[in-house]
């Protein structure tokens, strides 16, 4: 039987960038954007707070950008504060690069192992999807799902009772499936 996982965020993740009042590493975004117009240009920036002095930071979103070429719903989006576009943004790689930033996702994310109780079984089928881009260590969803510590779930990967197509060590963002012999 066939047992799916779903790791999900539970807040916006914190974003790492230097604070210049007070040299604090991390923001948070509360899913507010301010948009500017000049004549027929228009900038949209998502505000971050810090998390020490709550200095706010914009991370520019567009710039200098016609606003024809801009959807309307998507200009209502801004307008509006809508903090699943804040998300949306933050997960985006070209936002992220353009703006020199990272995200931490410790605490802001959970998973859903859908109440498996057949975790007790001799073979375990597991399928982990991922709602939204969020790199964890595959050890550490392994070992948190199936309530064991992460040093056993590393000794079972390598006596060959933990198997997987993807690779276990390092983090990953994309779905995998693993079998767990007991």
């Amino acid at each position: 039987m066939l047992n799916t996982w779903v790791v999900t965020p539970t807040c916006l993740p914190l974003v790492l960038r230097r604070c210049h009042t007070c040299a604090s590493d991390r923001f948070r975004a509360d899913g507010k954007f301010r948009v500017n117009a000049h004549h027929k240009l228009v900038d949209v920036w998502l505000l971050v707070l810090c998390s020490l002095c709550g200095q706010t930071a914009k991370l520019t979103v567009l710039e200098r950008t016609n606003v024809r070429s801009v959807r309307p719903e998507l200009l209502d989006r801004f307008h509006a504060n809508d903090p699943a576009l804040a998300a949306e943004l933050l997960q985006d790689p070209v936002v992220r690069r353009r703006n020199r930033v990272a995200l931490d996702w410790d605490g802001a994310w959970c998973l859903d192992t859908g109440g498996s109780e057949d975790l007790d079984r001799e073979v375990i089928e597991v399928s982990v999807r991922f709602a939204a881009r969020i790199p964890v260590r595959p050890v550490r969803l392994i070992a948190e799902g199936c309530g064991l510590a992460r040093s056993e779930v590393v000794r079972l990967a390598e006596e060959g009772k933990l198997v997987s197509a993807a690779r276990l060590s390092g983090r990953t963002c994309g779905d995998f499936d693993f079998t767990l012999k007991r």
